[in-house]
């Protein structure tokens, strides 16, 4: 199974790497579906939560670092923002302890489905570098983010950019720089949630993000060489197509 995980994750790594987006979502249907066709057991949806929030945690870091470099972080968006989905990823880490696999299974297809539609969403226009951060309403939609998230092992980013750019109205540019700082502050809580609780397989994770980092740099090298259009189009379908056999499963009892 460690070995299965370390080339899993060198596959969610490429397409999370080719696709511009966080590998947790693409990395639980991986987990959940591909090790008993490749004959190395069964994963229950609380192990890969637990293995999910640690290479959101790797992987929100690595980038956060990189346009930190650049100046693309807006420090106050990942203060009040970053704060409040921590807080709840922190939450949610710690109660999901309670809630069954099935049950988890249940709201990660939900999530899923949510995901695939706002990536059908067309992209917003970065007009304006100025904004004016609305704080209650902002903290309250990344705490409900967080405690979702933090429950089924995801940083929340497939929620968070476009809730950034569509209700908080923040430009394009500075979502895209500040959203991994608060991805990593939301993937920080969540792994500390559920380390606390015990539903970390640290063998499994270590193999999971030891794969998927060379796997992210030869995706990030494919998708200058793919059509973006292409790359979220193939992207939507694959989250959609994952949560249609999830609930597929949950509703003949497989989970």
């Amino acid at each position: 199974m460690i070995l299965v995980c370390a080339l899993l994750g060198v596959l969610g790594g490429v397409i999370a790497g080719t696709l511009g987006i966080g590998g947790g979502i693409v990395m639980a249907p991986l987990l959940l579906y591909l090790p008993p066709l490749l004959g190395a057991g069964h994963l229950d949806m609380r192990v890969v939560a637990g293995l999910t929030i640690v290479q959101s945690l790797a992987a929100a870091l690595s980038g956060a670092v990189a346009h930190r470099r650049r100046g693309k972080v807006d420090l106050l968006l990942v203060g009040w923002l970053g704060g409040a989905v921590a807080t709840g990823a922190l939450l949610g880490g710690v109660f999901s302890h309670a809630v069954s696999s099935r049950g988890l299974a249940m709201l990660f297809a939900t999530l899923a489905l949510v995901a695939a539609g706002l990536m059908l969403l067309p992209r917003a226009a970065d007009e304006k570098e100025d904004f004016v951060l609305n704080k209650p309403l902002g903290v309250a939609l990344m705490a409900v983010v967080g405690v979702l998230g933090g429950m089924v092992g995801q940083s929340g980013a497939f929620l968070i950019v476009p809730l950034m750019l569509r209700v908080l109205r923040i430009p394009l540019r500075t979502t895209v720089g500040s959203s991994l700082g608060i991805v990593f502050l939301s993937a920080l809580a969540g792994v500390l949630g559920k380390l606390a609780t015990m539903q970390i397989a640290w063998p499994l994770a270590g193999a999971l993000v030891v794969g998927a980092l060379p796997g992210a740099q030869i995706g990030c090298w494919l998708s200058g060489r793919i059509h973006s259009r292409d790359l979220h189009g193939a992207l939507s379908l694959l989250i959609a197509g994952s949560a249609a056999k999830m609930w597929w499963d949950i509703l003949g009892g497989r989970f």
